[in-house]
């Protein structure tokens, strides 16, 4: 009998490769597409579903294709120590790859795995966030320009993730109440967010813009944008309104891989990171400052200025005050605030 394949039948029969629909009549779904299915049933993005199949294959082909069910605790144990120990990925990588194995067991095979809840999840260490001075955030900004300028000074004048940013849709901007709604954040979760009033004419032109390639995609005859969840179905004309648009699309038109449709997506978040990256080098920043590190800066600023912990919570759209606490290494608590004892003996000494 030849070795499982992770692409292949969950059964011992194995039909020919390619999509689930193209299989023979009767013949068991692939182990993977079972995978994909369940995620996408249960809403998952598609990062997610990448994230998830790609350790799955792994764990498999690390065992010499042996089918998942025939496997247990010594094999997943072993996975996740050798991930650790021989190939030194960090923690979180690690406990991504036991979250893959978890739906897997769980959601698509069904089995009760009590011993899973025993293994250890690795402990991400704290690290303090890269931090930039208003000067330095001044300077950065000042070598942007164009659609990314705009996306790095929201970043930074907004406290939005990268991908909170790039996904952001038209009828998110809401000028009228002087904020940005941020639909699906980290945990799913939308809140609600300041709109820089120093950013609303060069998001009012963003917006006309976005409206403007919406209108020329919809004389092409296509003009629809992905919906997230069900609302494709419950709103079936939404696709096509200006307002469910995406205020940074992509600059032509591509293919969705779930399904074939043809749309325009949002700009792609790696132009908005190199861009961050190359401004940083012209502006001689010598930190290792990144997209997220004008998020760090949001929140450290406003925390400076004296705003209200519990406000910058919300804005940020942490679970736990304990996460935003983090910031406070630059205010009174922190290093920077306490005289060292070399220092007060100099003073002493005048």
């Amino acid at each position: 009998m030849p070795p499982y394949h992770p692409d292949r039948s969950v059964s011992k029969e194995y039909p020919r490769q390619g999509p689930v629909h193209d299989a023979p009549a009767g013949s068991p779904p692939r182990l993977l597409d079972l995978v994909r299915e369940r995620l996408r049933r249960l809403g998952r993005a598609k990062r997610t579903e990448e994230a998830y199949v790609g350790w799955i294959r792994r764990f498999i082909l690390a065992n010499g294709k042996r089918h998942p069910d025939a496997m247990g605790a010594r094999e997943v144990e072993a996975f996740l120590t050798g991930l650790a120990a021989r190939d030194e990925v960090a923690p979180s990588t690690q406990n991504q790859a036991l979250a893959a194995l978890l739906f897997l067991y769980r959601e698509v095979l069904g089995r009760e795995l009590p011993w899973m809840d025993e293994i250890q999840r690795a402990r991400r260490p704290r690290r303090l966030p890269t931090v930039l001075s208003e000067d330095e955030v001044a300077g950065l900004l000042a070598e942007m320009e164009g659609r990314y300028g705009l996306m790095a000074a929201l970043l930074y004048g907004t406290g939005m993730r990268l991908m909170e940013c790039v996904r952001l849709r038209v009828k998110d901007m809401d000028s009228g109440r002087n904020e940005i709604v941020v639909r699906e954040g980290k945990g799913g979760k939308d809140r609600r967010t300041i709109l820089p009033q120093s950013l609303r004419e060069a998001l009012r032109a963003q917006t006309g813009e976005a409206r403007r390639v919406h209108a020329r995609d919809l004389e092409a005859g296509f003009g629809e944008v992905w919906l997230p969840h069900a609302l494709a179905r419950k709103y079936p004309n939404a696709a096509r309104e200006a307002g469910w648009q995406y205020l940074f699309p992509a600059p032509r038109r591509s293919v969705d891989p779930r399904g074939g449709a043809v749309r325009r997506h949002h700009v792609d978040e790696k132009g908005l990171q190199r861009a961050v990256k190359a401004a940083c080098r012209q502006a001689g920043l010598e930190k290792p400052a990144s997209c997220h590190a004008l998020r760090h800066s949001f929140a450290t600023h406003l925390l400076e200025a004296g705003h209200d912990i519990r406000t910058v919570q919300e804005l940020l759209g942490h679970k736990d005050v304990a996460t935003t606490q983090l910031y406070t290494h630059v205010l009174g608590r922190g290093a920077s605030a306490v005289c060292s004892p070399l220092d007060r003996r100099s003073v002493q000494g005048r």
